[in-house]
Parts: structure tokens; sequence; C-alpha cells
């Protein structure tokens, strides 16, 4: 999956996955009171993101395509094969370095790397 957002349908797209399923009616409300946009801008958003193949507008209900938690996987393994030329261990390294880990966050990644860990 390679779906690129910019910041602003991101951020609408996380607006859906908060409340789907979601009438379009009301999608309009919560963008219009969180974002400021009139009702043409979002449904002129959700065409976009439906054409995208992340959203979908059924009968007036909203829902995602694919989930967040998907979607920001994607994203993130897309960084590191970019940015990290594919490793990991070079990512984490990078996003340590700048900010500390307290003992229990570091206890937590030590906890879900073992989960995810291959059998040899």
């Amino acid at each position: 999956m390679n779906v690129e957002l910019g910041a602003v349908q991101e951020r609408f797209a996380d607006i859906v996955w908060a409340h789907e399923p979601i009438e379009s009616g009301e999608l309009v409300k919560i963008c219009e009171k969180e974002l400021n946009w009139k009702k043409s801008t979002t449904y002129t958003v959700l065409h976009k993101l439906c054409d995208k193949k992340l959203l979908q507008n059924q009968k007036g209900t909203v829902t995602s395509l694919i989930s967040r938690e998907d979607f920001y996987a994607s994203k993130s393994a897309q960084i590191i094969a970019e940015s990290y030329q594919g490793s990991l261990p070079s990512f984490i390294a990078a996003f340590v370095s700048q900010q500390k880990l307290s003992a229990k966050e570091a206890e937590e990644i030590r906890k879900l790397i073992g989960s995810y860990e291959k059998e040899s």
C-alpha cells in the first residue's frame, strides 16, 4: 500500500478514523468545527481520499478502506526504507539519540520487539 497524503488530508483521515462509520453530514459539521472548513471543502477532500482508495462514501456513510494502523505502519516502513536504507536499527538509533528513553519505555520496547522476534 502506498497512499500519499498531505498534512491536511492526513488530518482529515484521522477525523474519519476517529469517528467511523460516520454520516457525511456529521463529518461536515466536525470539519467545520475542527478545521474551519466549508461543506464544499470537506466534500472535495473526501472525494480525493475516496479516489486514493483510502476512504469510501456509500449512501452518505463514510468509512475507511485502509485502517489507521495499516496506513501509519506503511508510512513508517516507507520512511525507514527511504531515509535509513531499510535499516530499522539505524532508524531507532537516530530516534533515541534525540530523546532519551525512560526505563519504562525501554522495557516496553524490549517486550514489543520480543513479541515480534522470529524464532530461530
